[in-house]
């Protein structure tokens, strides 16, 4: 049991308890409810007493690329940074350690910052997978597929192929899915896009792909289709409620009418979008319109966090400035979208997202004792606005605690650090990356 906390359930209703008590059996939240409501038999094993700290459903990623932790803040403000920094590290150096390693790391980052879900795509997946599992986190894990040879197959799409092994390993696990993640239209060929299409149906699980996010990309498909990506998508049919798009920053209307009528999911990259000076996404839009949207990080290399603090903080911020809306996104609104909105994008939204008997016992409480959380009128306003990734004290991952006192209960942050510090001097990433910075 929790008791004394101040709980956001985001359920439908928006239901919160100034001084409300959780109750948790198991993997499952069993009750939920006020202090004054407390049953007076009610027997537990353990009570935490949260002393007023904000309880909430665990946060929600809907893009990352979590063995991507090495390439943070290489490059940074290089133009082209992709092909001139990191992707000649990544065939240089990238193998299953490293990328085991880092994903290991990346989760940790994620769970001491109240993220307990998220939705990955990389390469290693499988290996990804294993970290996952073993970090007692819950989260979708999907191989890319591009038209290139890349570090963990030997052919240009072989991703397919290997998506297609490690789905049937991972069956039945009640935390972890594995998926299929096409890089983007441009760079697979109509019948891969299909046939991932085919393999999220036939495993029932989502997957994701880069969709309308370089300007490259709008001016390939009106040249070459006189189309929007968002269109060809749908020309080729594989437009579905199973596919998250991530990032979408340049969208017609026509195209927020496509998604909206295949119930396609959005995935929100907010740091990484602006980060890469590529725009600021029709979030407004798309919501009005009924579009389902998650918030994202993007990869430990593009937006440099893994954290959905500094997302939502970017998120008021860039989309008032945008619109010119002081009252534009109520806090209320954008802490939905880190949290049940997030799980409505990955198609989890009757597994977590909200504080409501029978969901997974997937939480986070952020501590009100420090200095920047005092006063507290709003709590979603703390949220945004006050709180940062250093408030979160304790996280719950299918009733196990992950994070407790700020600490990783089963894990120690710097023999993390460490073992990914000895892969990426196995493969001399670090000689590489100071020489690539030094001939550019």
């Amino acid at each position: 049991m929790i008791k004394n906390a101040w709980i956001l359930t985001m359920n439908e209703q928006m239901e919160q308890f100034p001084k409300g008590y959780i109750i948790a059996d198991d993997e499952k939240i069993l009750d939920v409810g006020t202090m004054a409501s407390l049953p007076s038999d009610i027997l537990y094993d353990k009570c935490i007493d949260a002393k007023g700290a904000i309880l909430l459903p665990g946060m929600v990623n809907t893009h990352t690329h979590i063995g991507m932790i090495p390439f943070r803040s290489l490059g940074d403000d290089y133009p082209d940074r992709l092909r001139r920094f990191l992707f000649p590290l990544e065939n240089e150096c990238m193998n299953e350690q490293l990328a085991y390693t880092s994903a290991k790391y990346a989760i940790a980052e994620m769970q001491l910052a109240g993220v307990t879900t998220f939705f990955d795509m990389y390469y290693f997946e499988q290996q990804l997978a294993e970290a996952a599992e073993e970090m007692h986190s819950r989260g979708i894990l999907a191989e890319t597929v591009i038209d290139s040879v890349t570090v963990d197959v030997p052919e240009p799409m072989g991703g397919l192929r290997y998506a297609q092994s490690f789905m049937t390993k991972w069956q039945g696990n009640r935390r972890i899915q594995v998926s299929v993640a096409p890089h983007a239209p441009y760079s697979n060929t109509i019948e891969v896009l299909q046939q991932a299409d085919v393999l999220s149906q036939l495993y029932n699980v989502p997957w994701m792909m880069h969709v309308s996010e370089m300007d490259f990309e709008m001016n390939k498909f009106r040249e070459e289709h006189n189309q929007t990506p968002i269109e060809f998508l749908e020309e080729i049919g594989v437009l579905s409620p199973r596919l998250v798009a991530a990032h979408c920053i340049h969208l017609s209307d026509h195209d927020i009418e496509l998604l909206k009528k295949y119930d396609v999911k959005v995935a929100h990259c907010i740091g990484a979008n602006t980060k890469s000076a590529k725009g600021v996404a029709r979030v407004r839009d798309l919501l009005s319109a009924g579009v389902t949207v998650g918030l994202g990080t993007d990869g430990p290399s593009s937006g440099n966090t893994l954290d959905l603090f500094s997302q939502m903080r970017l998120f008021a911020n860039f989309h008032k400035t945008v619109l010119q809306d002081r009252s534009a996104f109520p806090a209320e609104e954008i802490v939905k979208l880190a949290t049940i909105g997030g799980a409505n994008a990955l198609g989890l939204e009757r597994q977590i997202g909200s504080i409501e008997a029978g969901k997974q016992a997937d939480f986070i409480l952020v501590e009100t004792d420090s200095v920047n959380m005092f006063p507290i009128f709003d709590p979603y306003s703390a949220l945004v606005y006050s709180a940062n990734a250093g408030n979160v004290r304790d996280v719950f991952i299918a009733g196990k605690q992950v994070v407790a006192g700020k600490t990783l209960v089963d894990f120690e942050e710097a023999q993390l650090r460490a073992e990914l510090a000895k892969a990426m001097e196995q493969c001399g990433f670090k000689t590489k990356a100071l020489k690539a910075m030094e001939e550019k």
